[in-house]
Formats: C-alpha cells, structure tokens, sequence
C-alpha cells in the first residue's frame, strides 16, 4: 500500500509539473494577429480607484496592440471588486487618458470572471458583428481564458499577455492549475 501511495503521489506531482509548464509556455508565446476586439480581463483596483500595476499592464498590453494596429476595439471586463469600484469603468478611464478613442472602447462590467468575461465577450462580438478576437491577460491566466471563450463558442483565441512578473505568481500559478481543470469539467 506504501508503494501505491508513493506512485500516485509521484505521478500526481508529475502531472502538476507538466500542466504548470504548460501554462506557463502558451502563456508566454503570444498568437498575435490582426483582430477585430481584444479582451482585456479585469483585475484588482486600488484602494485610491487606479487598476493595480497587473491591471495596469494588461491595460499596457492593449494599448500597445491597438497602437500597433493588431485591434480595432478594445472590450474591459470586469466586475466590482471588493475595494468598491467597476473594474470596466477604471479601465475605461485609463485606456482613454492612454489616447485610445471612447468609441473604440467597449464596457462589459458584468465580468465577474473567466467564465462570465468569455460569455458576455461572445454576446458583444456577435452583436458588433466581429470575426475575430484575443485575450490579455497575465501569462498564467491564458491558458484558462481561452478555454472558457472555447467554451462559449469561439473557435479561434488569439492572446497576448501582459508584461509583468511577481512572487505573486507561483500562488496565481498553483491556482490556474486547479481551475483549470474546474472549467474543464463544468
């Protein structure tokens, strides 16, 4: 029984190993590709109602993309975090004081998550009648979106992730790995 236990054990911590270093390659290795809306998911806001230096740099990332001419428009998605503020409205906010024009930005600020950003991201692109779109995200987070927007129907996910790297990430790391595979269930 010892050994059976030290198996399992030994595979359970192989398999994590590679699914992490999965995540963690498609994370890092952008699709880029001229599309019709990025995504940008939302993420914490400060206390002082600025996004949080990771929101910050998918914000970045989206700018830099848009003024590369990868993006069209730009959909935020967010909810209203604990700190009491609509994480869409924020980035709204600094994507315009960024230069991106209002019009070119669309609100979903029912993106409570993954799953809700995919699905309220499919609702807007069909009625905008978009063909193409691409997520930013941090790189751990990638794998993850683009299974939910799988999910909800996309065919296609092209991403892009924010340029940041925290201690933070070894946490965010272990924890994609386990919902990972809840979205891959529900």
């Amino acid at each position: 029984m010892k050994k059976l236990i030290k198996y399992a054990t030994i595979a359970v911590l192989l398999w994590f190993s590679i699914h992490i270093f999965l995540i963690v390659i498609d994370g890092l290795n952008d699709d880029l590709e001229t599309v019709d809306v990025g995504v940008v998911l939302g993420n914490k806001v400060e206390l002082d109602g600025q996004p949080s230096k990771r929101l910050q740099r998918r914000l970045d990332r989206a700018i830099e993309l848009y003024e590369g001419d990868y993006l069209k428009y730009i959909i935020v998605s967010g909810g209203i975090g604990k700190e009491g503020f609509d994480e869409a409205v924020v980035m709204k906010d600094y994507l315009i004081q960024s230069g991106i024009p209002e019009d070119n930005i669309i609100l979903d600020s029912k993106g409570n998550n993954t799953y809700m950003t995919a699905k309220n991201s499919k609702e807007i692109i069909e009625k905008e009648s978009f063909n193409s779109v691409m997520i930013i995200s941090q790189y751990y987070h990638i794998s993850r979106t683009k299974l939910a927007f799988k999910k909800v129907g996309f065919n296609k996910v092209y991403s892009a992730h924010a340029r940041i790297f925290e201690i933070r990430d070894i946490y965010s790391l272990v924890r994609e790995f386990v919902a990972y595979y809840k979205y891959l269930v529900n």
